[in-house]
């Protein structure tokens, strides 16, 4: 059976939401998490820090490094990865999960959001990828995987918030060229997104509060797509933007009811499909 037993994983934004939900499921293996990620103090609105996310990934079974990273900044992002090396001896996977989003038109979106977004989203996706290749090319199955959405180049998905999904494809379009680049190197790049909307801070707080959470989905679907995807040859599944239902499906899953935020609600539908 495959297992990530053992291997090293480097999460972006891995204090809560999808990211931590990845980091458990790898942990349940006995692999090692690296929380990559910048909350070290409780936020009212968003709960978790990388040292609450580590005590859990260490009750789950892994091995946690919690390190203080803003992935704007390289040398921050270059500093985790040479500690991560240092601690665990390499890198195997990269998940850049990290992200910001506003859901504004053009002319409500001031710029420092539109500069945010886009330097966490694409510039901290790239940064974070080009410190860990050299790593990652040392790995027997080594993985880089994007939490971004296929590239539907459709004007509804750009019409309503064009900054937004601007700095979204951005991940997206790493992919494409990423996969391309290093598939003589064996490292898979791939990108995860979920068919409904997923239940996090970010949906309770941004996207319409106990409502759209009624309609989501837990992130342990996601969790569950991703390890599927990073359980995969490398060298054999790569350039692909999976779709997390979709995953699990060739996985033999057919009852999707334990994911469901409130049993029996109707789900809503994700951006970008």
């Amino acid at each position: 059976m495959p297992t990530l037993a053992g291997k090293t994983l480097f999460i972006t934004g891995a204090s809560r939401g999808i990211g931590l939900a990845i980091a458990k499921r790898a942990a349940r293996d006995g692999a090692n998490i690296v929380i990559a990620a910048k909350t070290t103090e409780p936020h009212p609105k968003l709960p978790g820090t990388i040292y609450t996310a580590a005590k859990e990934i260490e009750e789950a079974g892994g091995k946690a490094l919690a390190c203080v990273v803003d992935i704007r900044d390289e040398n921050q992002v270059a500093a985790a990865v040479a500690k991560a090396v240092e601690t665990f001896g390499g890198i195997d996977v990269l998940i850049n999960n990290a992200s910001a989003i506003s859901l504004t038109p053009t002319t409500m979106t001031p710029m420092k959001r539109y500069d945010l977004m886009h330097s966490v989203n694409t510039r901290g996706t790239f940064v974070c990828s080009q410190a860990c290749i050299p790593h990652l090319k040392k790995s027997s199955n080594p993985h880089i995987l994007m939490n971004s959405p296929p590239l539907n180049m459709e004007e509804r998905w750009f019409a309503p918030h064009v900054a937004y999904t601007m700095a979204k494809f951005g991940m997206s379009m790493c992919v494409l060229g990423m996969a391309g680049e290093l598939r003589g190197d064996g490292i898979a790049v791939n990108a995860i997104w979920p068919r409904t909307v997923i239940a996090t801070a970010a949906v309770q707080n941004l996207l319409g509060g106990d409502t759209t959470v009624a309609g989501s989905r837990l992130p342990e679907i996601v969790a569950d797509a991703a390890y599927a995807i990073l359980t995969k040859p490398s060298r054999e599944f790569t350039g692909n933007f999976c779709i997390d239902e979709e995953i699990l499906k060739k996985e033999g899953v057919t009852n999707f009811d334990k994911y469901q935020a409130v049993p029996g609600a109707d789900l809503i539908p994700d951006f970008f499909l």
